[in-house]
């Protein structure tokens, strides 16, 4: 079945991959390559190539050979409706189920395929309509818009420079434990105070909104390189 541009794809493996395209690029990355979906999504390259073929036939992307795939207009549409019932989702879990942050990703991938348009309505308003989910990854409005922060990287940041953490990603849960035992979380104020690269960590002070004077917390590369600041 072919979506048309008021629809959702039927199958969950399109959703996924429309999601898996959007989500490459969202934050400023890279277009994604074949052999990229292909880790992303757990498959061999030569299936993800043919999943691409078929999207493309299907005029949800644009791929040129050897070349980045995008979203076409309609994929777009599609992958945005995905990552909104995504978000909205991971965010009930949290809020209202009792879910600690780092347990709602591998839950809501399973459920988003499940609910209807209505449920997802009415998860919005139950939630006041959020703009961001639980790791501060913008939750798009029914129309299709997204609002994203100006932001960098926390790994991009200079030395005595730092910002308020607006995102953390969610692709490695034990990351997230960490980053919320040591108090990074959203809205928290980080300002690094030295780069020690001989020893693959970073020195910061971490504020909570309200506190007056910060904690100092060295953190890893790996858990450096999940937080995004304001600029």
């Amino acid at each position: 079945m072919t979506a048309s541009h008021g629809e959702l794809p039927a199958s969950n493996v399109t959703q996924d991959y429309l999601k898996a395209i959007y989500a490459a690029v969202e934050w400023g990355g890279p277009a994604t390559s074949v052999s990229a979906l292909a880790a992303r999504m757990g498959v061999s390259a030569s299936t993800a190539s043919e999943t691409v073929r078929r999207l493309a036939d299907e005029g949800l992307v644009h791929h040129e050979r050897y070349g980045g795939i995008s979203l076409t207009s309609r994929g777009r549409h599609a992958a945005l409706a995905m990552v909104r019932r995504h978000r909205l989702i991971e965010t009930l879990l949290v809020e209202h189920l009792g879910y600690e942050w780092d347990e709602v990703h591998d839950e809501a991938e399973v459920l988003e395929h499940a609910v209807s348009d209505l449920l997802v309505e009415r998860v919005d308003a139950l939630l006041g309509h959020p703009v961001r989910d639980p790791h501060g990854d913008p939750i798009p409005s029914p129309d299709g818009e997204v609002s994203l922060p100006p932001t960098r990287p926390l790994s991009e940041t200079p030395a005595g420079d730092g910002g308020h953490v607006v995102r953390i990603s969610d692709a490695e849960p034990q990351v997230l434990r960490h980053l919320a035992d040591v108090g990074v979380r959203l809205d928290a104020h980080v300002t690094v105070v030295e780069a020690r690269p001989y020893v693959g960590t970073t020195l910061f002070t971490v504020t909570q909104p309200g506190q007056a004077v910060g904690d100092a917390v060295e953190l890893g590369d790996p858990a450096v390189a999940a937080v995004w600041v304001t600029r």
